[in-house]
């Protein structure tokens, strides 16, 4: 497990340079004493391992810019990837606040030779804009969400994909999570698309932290929500982490058949595949203690496996 002593460490994502694994992490410090404010000073650590379950911190990798910018409050989380001339691009989420203190979120990146050291890109490159997402104008969320890109190289080699957790601008406001979508022919100049999944009365309110893999052969897409920001209909799921089958690692995505992953003890159920054996592992960060207190830090590997046609981790019980 990683966890450090003076911070809550919570949203994180991998990178693999073929001899070490990196780790890239949200921490805040705990003297802030209120768990709930840790997202207005998360920074973004980093910490290496041989083997997944013991790791060393090493120099942070981002922390927010000085006013004004489109990350001048924080920056969360993101997704890191390798570019055919041997870069490093790290897509991340830059936070700030509008007028009336509602927190808006953009995507930007960072650049590095050795995943070491990072040199952020000038602004963003990609905001919510309508008339496929949803932004503060609309007026039905607390924030304009638009964040955690998840980032890939088209299956076809057609340049770049880009998940991100978004929210259209209609239909229940309970259920308007959706899967963002931009793309990519070089990672630095990047065009919004329309999301790739609808609103649903069955649905979500965001679609945190997406990732897609095809795990054994079979694609499946990850993301994670919490009972409270979903629609009546899953709200008694307490699913942390939920799983959605697909036909490709493109979709079509139905959200309707998401199952939980996780419970709400979970949560940022992230999938890594272990270099040595191709075993696909399962990590996620402790959220709730059995009293519902925020705990925080990542979880050691938990191997995965399909049962009855449902992605399973190893020594997880959803509970009801």
């Amino acid at each position: 497990m990683f966890d450090l002593p003076g911070s809550w460490v919570w949203d994180y994502w991998f990178a693999d340079d073929g001899e070490r694994y990196h780790l890239f992490y949200l921490y805040a410090s705990r003297a802030l004493q209120d768990p709930d404010a840790r997202h207005y000073r998360a920074s973004i650590g980093h910490a290496v391992s041989t083997d997944l379950e013991t790791w060393t911190q090493v120099p942070d990798a981002l922390v927010r810019s000085d006013a004004p910018a489109f990350d001048d409050l924080a920056t969360w989380t993101g997704s890191t990837v390798r570019h055919p001339d041997g870069t490093w691009f790290m897509f991340y989420t830059g936070s700030t606040l509008a007028e009336g203190g509602k927190n808006v979120q953009r995507i930007g990146y960072a650049t590095s030779p050795d995943l070491e050291v990072w040199t952020k890109h000038p602004g963003a490159v990609l905001e919510a804009s309508g008339p496929w997402y949803e932004t503060l104008a609309d007026d039905a969320w607390h924030d304009e969400a638009f964040r955690d890109p998840w980032v890939f190289a088209d299956p076809n080699g057609d340049g770049w994909h880009m998940y991100i957790t978004a929210r259209a601008p209609h239909g229940d406001p309970a259920g308007r999570g959706v899967i963002g979508h931009a793309t990519s022919p070089n990672l630095r100049e990047w065009t919004l698309q329309p999301p790739l999944s609808t609103p649903s009365e069955t649905g979500f309110g965001q679609l945190e932290v997406m990732q897609v893999e095809v795990v054994d052969g079979t694609p499946v897409l990850l993301f994670s929500c919490l009972g409270d920001h979903a629609t009546a209909s899953r709200s008694d799921a307490r699913g942390g982490t939920w799983a959605v089958p697909a036909d490709s690692l493109t979709g079509p995505f139905h959200l309707d058949d998401a199952y939980s992953l996780t419970d709400e003890t979970l949560y940022v159920g992230r999938l890594l595949q272990r270099r040595d054996d191709g075993q696909w592992l399962l990590f996620a960060f402790r959220h709730q203690d059995a009293d519902g207190r925020f705990v925080g830090g990542v979880t050691d590997p938990m191997p995965v496996s399909w049962v009855g046609g449902r992605l399973t981790a190893a020594g997880v019980t959803v509970s009801a």
